[in-house]
């Protein structure tokens, strides 16, 4: 399905960006042009008149005080991206980079960088014809380098990929009808500053979690009503007493998904109180919620703020370049940590519901859900490899942003590492997927062996269909892993609400 195109005038929003990152077109207003173009104006001032600026007419880091000469600045641009390109590694996936570029797009288009306007075109072109530069995802402190392989590309270097094939950066421009830029005076710099990878990966990393938050409260739904809980605890008057915005939007998603339940309505009463990881559903997932929001404020904040390192202004005339310290975002990095943390508390919790639904001690269901429990295993080892999930989530979980680290001979004597705390979320958000797609057919799995189809409430009744469609219960007849990987594929892609 072809996404709307993405209009950039005022700064884009994280949905603005995650629907780039997905496939949508970006569009820059014809204001977003005429900024780009001041900006890049004001840096040929600044070359014409011999201002001094950092990594415009010097070296950067801590060779800030050595000048460069007008004939070598284009060279010091195109060596930046050469010399910054040293990420290894595993390669971003395609909405990642896709998602970066767009968070740099937005950063140009402030109009405090300068580079020329067909530098922005050049990342346009890449995004309108989804040509994905090969960018490896770790070795950044927190920028630098997963930009510096996208701005390969653009000089015809590096590697991408286009309609499925692997190409040199030289053969995919050509493949896309598109020249080599020669990079000019600070556009090197520029293409490798700022914070758009984290901000690119984070705003990846929200849309993947917005479903997430959803389909964590659907697969809760079942396996509450496969194990006959109470739902007293998620009654709306009960849960107002706890303020918390995330807490009701996730009790009301719960009592939607389980209205008219008569299983439920049969069980009522039969217990005083569940076990704290069923009663838990609205706070767990309320407190995620909550973390949620709060940082998709603190990515807007970031798309509506200059991260380039120096910045221009004044006029043609009277130009003012000025350095600072916009790129280090420890605001991002403190944020990512944080989410990273309430996702790892959604994947925990499931792990728990699993157990509860495969441990004959405490579900009243076929051990471990065998459909021959003896000759048949059943979902025994599944809930293992949810544990050791929920115990990586736990390593992850170590803040990024407090890592510190000294480089460039002390002139970068501060790190937050915002990217590392991003790609480290997404680390977390892959883990849960899967932890909750095992959560998911095992309650399904439960449904069959124990819930009366007429019983189930329609909502529950809807996301046991839709699970069924793609993939039959287990009866230890194939490899569990290959059932598995179906369940994460269908929390990846959402489940009836």
């Amino acid at each position: 399905m072809m996404l709307p195109a993405v209009l950039l005038n005022a700064p884009l929003s994280w949905r603005d960006l995650s629907a780039v990152a997905r496939g949508a077109a970006l569009v820059l207003s014809p204001e977003a042009w005429a900024r780009v173009g001041s900006a890049h104006a004001l840096v040929e001032a600044i070359v014409s008149q011999g201002i001094r600026a950092y990594g415009v007419n010097t070296g950067v880091g801590a060779l800030v005080s050595t000048v460069v000469d007008r004939e070598k600045q284009r060279d010091l641009s195109r060596n930046l991206v050469m010399s910054h390109a040293c990420g290894m590694g595993q390669a971003l996936e395609t909405a990642a980079v896709r998602g970066i570029i767009a968070a740099q797009v937005n950063n140009f288009a402030h109009g405090r960088s300068g580079v020329r306007p067909e530098l922005v075109e050049g990342l346009l072109t890449l995004l309108a014809r989804n040509c994905v530069p090969e960018v490896p995802s770790r070795g950044s402190v927190g920028y630098l380098t997963h930009m510096a392989h996208i701005g390969l590309v653009l000089i015809g270097a590096g590697s991408a990929h286009l309609n499925g094939q692997r190409l040199s950066g030289r053969a995919a421009l050509d493949a896309i009808g598109m020249s080599p830029l020669v990079l000019d005076s600070k556009e090197g710099l520029s293409l490798v500053n700022g914070s758009p990878c984290a901000t690119g990966l984070g705003g990846y990393a929200l849309s993947r979690i917005e479903t997430l938050l959803d389909t964590a409260d659907a697969v809760a739904a079942l396996t509450l009503e496969a194990l006959g809980a109470q739902t007293s605890a998620y009654e709306e008057q009960v849960l107002r007493l706890r303020v918390s915005t995330g807490l009701h939007q996730a009790g009301a998603a719960l009592r939607n998904h389980l209205a008219g339940s008569r299983r439920l309505a049969r069980a009522a009463g039969t217990r005083l109180q569940d076990a704290l990881s069923l009663r838990a559903v609205p706070h767990v997932h309320g407190a995620a919620r909550d973390a949620f929001d709060a940082v998709c404020a603190v990515v807007d904040r970031e798309l509506r703020s200059v991260t380039d390192n120096p910045i221009v202004s004044g006029t043609p005339a009277a130009p003012v370049v000025e350095s600072e310290a916009h790129a280090v975002a420890p605001a991002l990095a403190i944020a990512f940590d944080s989410l990273a943390i309430a996702i790892a508390h959604l994947g925990a919790n499931s792990e728990r519901h699993t157990d509860r639904l495969v441990n004959p001690l405490v579900s009243g269901l076929p051990p471990f859900l065998a459909s021959d429990p003896g000759a048949t295993t059943g979902f025994m080892i599944a809930q293992y490899t949810a544990s050791a999930l929920v115990a990586d989530n736990r390593r992850l979980c170590a803040p990024a942003s407090l890592d510190g680290g000294i480089n460039s001979a002390l002139q970068e004597d501060y790190l937050a590492h915002p990217t590392a705390a991003a790609t480290k979320l997404l680390a977390v958000i892959d883990n849960t997927e899967y932890i909750l797609g095992i959560e998911l057919l095992a309650a399904v799995e439960a449904h069959d062996l124990a819930v009366d189809p007429a019983d189930r409430a329609p909502g529950t009744a809807a996301i046991h269909r839709h699970v069924r469609a793609r993939v039959d219960r287990y009866r230890d007849d194939r490899p569990l892993a290959d059932h598995l990987n179906i369940g994460a594929e269908i929390i990846k892609r959402g489940l009836p609400t």
